[in-house]
């Protein structure tokens, strides 16, 4: 109607600032226990696994690597490689490695180093980022996995993510991107992995360290370590007195 003032909502139809402010609190205690309903897969360093919803990271959801920096790659790869043969450790299983243009296949020794059978990864190069997905939920959906991995060339799209997540559960999803700033997505967990010199034990044979970075923890908090793979146990470490720099007061809720 002309000249008519324009409608205000009614007062109580808008939450004051610290009504919201409680809502944003109860709904950041109650996520945590929503997210630890579902399987994890423990890390096996209790500093690590008390800052993942559910003491590990979720099966079934995406979880995204990169790079810290151009140079980093190798380190990464390495990083995605030690989660899949934890994750094989549990049980029988192979595992599903979907490569994009431009990942080199991992060997052989490098893989028996880690303590990954090469026998347990099935190998699948794609010819660019939409088919690594369309592979991945393809195998989610099969549910015969115990883990997937996609080496892609520009990062994980939110549509892509969502998809994957709703593709099935029990899984243990990582997706490997390039170095540089990631787009945003439906990751559960988002870690960047820098090179650190490697460890030797007792018998002279190396054991890989990476500086990790969590940055994103959906329902958890994130942290910086120095991280240890111990391939004979399939498990990760803090070394003594390494154990990074992860923030004080409990960390940063993602």
């Amino acid at each position: 109607m002309a000249g008519a003032e324009p409608m205000e909502p009614p007062d109580d139809a808008i939450p004051d600032r610290p009504a919201r402010e409680t809502l944003a609190h109860l709904r950041a205690r109650i996520a945590p226990a929503e997210a630890a309903s579902g399987p994890v897969l423990p890390l096996g360093a209790p500093p690590l696994d008390q800052r993942l919803p559910g003491g590990g990271l979720a099966l079934g959801a995406p979880h995204e690597i990169a790079p810290e920096d151009v140079g980093d790659e190798a380190a990464a790869l390495g990083f995605l490689l030690a989660l899949l043969a934890r994750r094989l450790a549990e049980g029988p299983g192979e595992a599903l490695l979907v490569l994009a243009p431009g990942h080199p296949l991992p060997y052989g020794h490098g893989l028996l180093a880690l303590g990954l059978d090469p026998g347990r990864l099935l190998f699948l190069e794609a010819g660019d980022d939409v088919e690594v997905f369309r592979a991945l939920e393809a195998a989610l959906q099969a549910g015969s996995l115990p883990a997937v991995a996609g080496l892609v060339a520009e990062g994980l799209p939110l549509v892509a993510g969502r998809r994957l997540q709703r593709a099935g559960a029990g899984t243990l999803l990582l997706i490997l991107r390039p170095a540089g700033a990631g787009r945003p997505n439906g990751a559960a967990t988002r870690w960047r992995i820098a090179a650190a010199p490697a460890a030797r034990d007792g018998a002279a044979n190396p054991r890989p360290r990476w500086r990790a970075r969590l940055e994103r923890c959906r329902n958890g908090r994130t942290g910086d370590w120095l991280m240890e793979w111990d391939g004979g146990a399939h498990r990760f470490d803090l070394p003594h007195g390494l154990a990074g720099r992860a923030p004080a007061a409990g960390g940063t809720p993602a």
